[in-house]
């Protein structure tokens, strides 16, 4: 699709975007082009600290442009006359916009619909139309999009009614006849009210998940940004792990150093220390931490440009020698992401990795992590890779292709054993094999031999 084609089409009827123009750009050095802009975004810190690691910034409207190109190409090879999207990760990938990303994940107040055309329109929170005014590909920003029972009671029904009429005008103006819309998540009194006016609903997750997997050059910039701030901050989080400080302590650094460059959020909070490293999925808490312990965590952040970066380390507190024990499950988990991404390469299948795969000693398949990796982009995504013991029930196919992104993982701890490490890093897929997108080194005295 030509990059133009959305921006020159005339415009429907609804409450169109007044400002159909590129969005702000960025000064040469990179520097945002001033403190007032209505989007979100880095911070003078971060573009200062990728300058000096050499790091370009992406282009925002060509990234823009080639996410929509995407979703219309998926739209277009499965014959659908569109996608609605609820999901707040699939209405940032469709528009780039950004509002109250988490709250929005458990109350579905914003929509997005994308034509198999490319014309895009923005249900957003009331009175919050300006948050999208800078963004050209939104062709109509409306309200309406609420029909869950805290925000419509018990005229959820009514609610959900009238926005299901709003999308049968807009699939019989931009798609004809086609009643075959993609729907990621609903509320069920909006399924129900499409249903009832013969929508014909298909999988909408599919269509969103394979058009985010591969990533243009401008959003492989913005991982490699989101990347190093995650990096700066986990140094920040070493700095300030010593002996008497709490688990908490050393995770709220990583939220404090995100924010600070302009990232958005944290999924999880995965970090724990000495005996709550295992099992594994323990969350951070108010535990002090004593010298010698194991420290583990993953980052499962959301960082500048909405760009997740998901990245695992483990250290030991207070610079004291590792115990033999805590060796031998670090340099486990070293030689299993270090042996599963060497194997990596395009045309490979999901299948076939899980078969070379390093197979992870009896002792540690109990409390295996439960992939060996997955997709990655603005949070995990498609694929999943699962261990051999998970394929019969939870594998499916698929095949490596240049520009997908993984993440790479292990998780190493006996059942009922005193520790647990979790190592992770984030790959990119390029024409002839891989390339190691993290930069955060490994415990030097923990693989030592």
């Amino acid at each position: 699709m030509d990059n133009n084609s959305v921006l020159d089409r005339p415009a429907s009827s609804g409450r169109i975007n007044p400002s159909l123009r590129p969005s702000r750009q960025l000064r040469p050095d990179g520097s945002p082009d001033d403190n007032n802009r209505v989007e979100i975004g880095p911070t003078k810190l971060a573009f200062d600290e990728w300058s000096a690691l050499g790091l370009q910034a992406p282009n925002l409207d060509r990234m823009r442009h080639y996410r929509l190109e995407r979703i219309v190409a998926q739209l277009q090879a499965q014959d659908l006359a569109g996608v609605l999207l609820f999901d707040p990760l699939n209405i940032r990938y469709a528009t780039d916009t950004t509002n109250m990303q988490v709250w929005i994940t458990h109350n579905h107040a914003r929509a997005c619909f994308v034509s198999a055309q490319g014309y895009v329109v923005l249900w957003d929170f009331h009175n919050c139309e300006h948050l999208s005014a800078h963004l050209p590909l939104v062709r109509e920003v409306r309200s309406g999009a609420s029909f869950f029972y805290f925000e419509t009671g018990d005229n959820t029904s009514s609610h959900a009614a009238h926005f299901a009429k709003e999308v049968d005008v807009l699939l019989r103006e931009h798609s004809g006849s086609n009643r075959r819309l993609a729907v990621d998540k609903i509320e069920t009194a909006g399924l129900w009210a499409l249903q009832s006016l013969g929508v014909d609903i298909a999988d909408g997750q599919q269509v969103m998940e394979h058009a985010r997997v591969i990533k243009s050059t401008d959003e492989i910039h913005a991982m490699r940004c989101s990347i190093a701030s995650t990096e700066a901050a986990m140094h920040k989080m070493r700095e300030v792990s010593q002996p008497g400080v709490t688990e908490n302590d050393i995770w709220a650094v990583l939220h404090a150093e995100n924010i600070r460059r302009g990232g958005e959020w944290i999924e999880c909070r995965l970090l724990s220390s000495g005996p709550r490293t295992n099992p594994w999925f323990q969350e951070s808490g108010p535990r002090i931490v004593e010298a010698g312990d194991m420290l583990a965590f993953d980052t499962d952040l959301i960082g500048p440009y909405g760009m997740c970066a998901d990245l695992s380390r483990s250290w030991i507190i207070g610079g004291v020698k590792p115990t033999s024990e805590q060796r031998h499950l670090y340099q486990i988990a070293y030689e299993h992401i270090q042996t599963n991404m060497n194997i990596l390469k395009p045309g490979l299948t999901l299948e076939e990795i899980t078969q070379r795969a390093h197979r992870l000693p009896p002792e540690f398949r109990a409390q295996r992590y439960g992939v060996i990796m997955h997709g990655i982009g603005l949070c995990d995504e498609y694929p999943c890779v699962r261990y051999p013991e998970d394929v019969e029930h939870h594998g499916y196919p698929g095949v490596l292709e240049p520009g997908m992104t993984l993440c790479v993982e292990a998780y190493v701890g006996a059942a009922g054993g005193k520790e647990g490490v979790k190592l992770e890093d984030q790959i990119l897929i390029t024409e002839d094999g891989f390339e190691n997108l993290t930069h955060f080194p490994f415990d030097a005295e923990l693989l030592a031999r």
